[in-house]
């Protein structure tokens, strides 16, 4: 059907539609149906992943980590089908059927995910592959990411859609929050210098991280079985976006309602993350400094925030 010069009609073009006379020379069938295989959308998805933009690697460095953890990504294989099947190989190695996933793809796919540039869900899109074993592919790579001390450092970028990917990496378009808590942080809405608020972020990292645990151990009734992970996007919103909320909302800086449609998550995504984090500023000893305005809106608060950068540095006296 991929292949027939097909022209839907405006109205219900999904079965209102006329079929073309096939011109030139006759299509391979087989040609387009390998073109519009699983297997080839899968590998041009691979593609748009080890995009070094994405990756924060170049290609060849990703290459050289591969080369580095195949013989350890082997041993575990060889381990794991062992335990499946109780025993010692029956077979000749290769023979059955190929995992749709490589060893290659299985470090982007985790690379990406500890990178934060998209959840499990849509690289399940992408790929046409059942999430369970997206997640059983990036635990497994993970430990021997962790194993070998090879460190991911998270981006700031954030996708919710695969078009939203898509669009980024042919146009540069983001409708994600890339730079937005860079500038809610600005010292005229915290009172306390960027510098400051991040020691105070790392300060409560650790605490932030045991209340997640206490939080879905009693919602488990039982500890964590043993495989499983906490992953990446434990929230809606970073644990450093929920200090930062709470920082404003303390200082009394705006309404919740506005934090929410700044950090684009619900009025009850903000309650949650207030609830958690006060607490922790006060155990901290956080003193708060009263903002000197409120701000009713989002708009107005980002205008402010503009002004506030572009406007000429005051001289000190001497």
């Amino acid at each position: 059907m991929a292949a027939l010069p097909i022209q839907p009609h405006p109205s219900r073009g999904a079965w209102n539609y006329t079929i073309h006379p096939v011109t030139g020379r006759p299509v391979d069938s087989q040609a387009a149906t390998a073109h519009h295989s699983p297997d080839h959308a899968r590998s041009q998805a691979l593609e748009i992943l080890s995009d070094p933009a994405l990756t924060g690697t170049s290609r060849q460095e990703l290459d050289a980590l591969t080369t580095r953890l195949a013989p350890a990504q082997a041993a575990q294989t060889e381990q794991r089908c062992y335990q499946q099947r109780g025993g010692r190989r029956r077979r000749a190695p290769g023979a059955g059927s190929r995992p749709l996933l490589g060893d290659v793809d299985r470090i982007l796919i985790t690379i990406i995910y500890l990178r934060q540039v998209c959840s499990q869900k849509v690289m399940s899109e992408m790929l046409e592959v059942n999430p369970t074993s997206i997640g059983q592919a990036i635990a497994a790579t993970r430990r021997l990411l962790e194993e070998h001390r090879h460190a991911v450092t998270p981006t700031m970028l954030r996708f919710s859609h695969p078009n939203d990917l898509l669009d980024y990496l042919d146009h540069g378009i983001t409708v994600s929050r890339p730079r937005l808590p860079e500038v809610l942080s600005d010292p005229a809405l915290t009172g306390i210098s960027r510098q400051e608020l991040q020691q105070l972020t790392e300060r409560l990292a650790l605490r932030q991280a045991a209340q997640t645990e206490r939080r879905r151990h009693k919602r488990r009734g039982r500890q964590r079985l043993p495989g499983t992970r906490g992953g990446i996007f434990r929230h809606k919103i970073t644990d450093a976006e929920r200090v930062l909320a709470a920082v404003l909302s303390q200082r009394g800086v705006c309404t919740r309602r506005v934090l929410a449609d700044l950090l684009d998550v619900s009025p009850r995504t903000i309650g949650n993350a207030l609830l958690d984090v006060r607490p922790l500023l006060e155990q901290d000893g956080y003193a708060v400094a009263p903002a000197g305005r409120r701000f009713s809106t989002a708009a107005a608060l980002l205008d402010f925030v503009n002004r506030q950068q572009d406007a000429p540095p005051t001289k000190t006296p001497r």
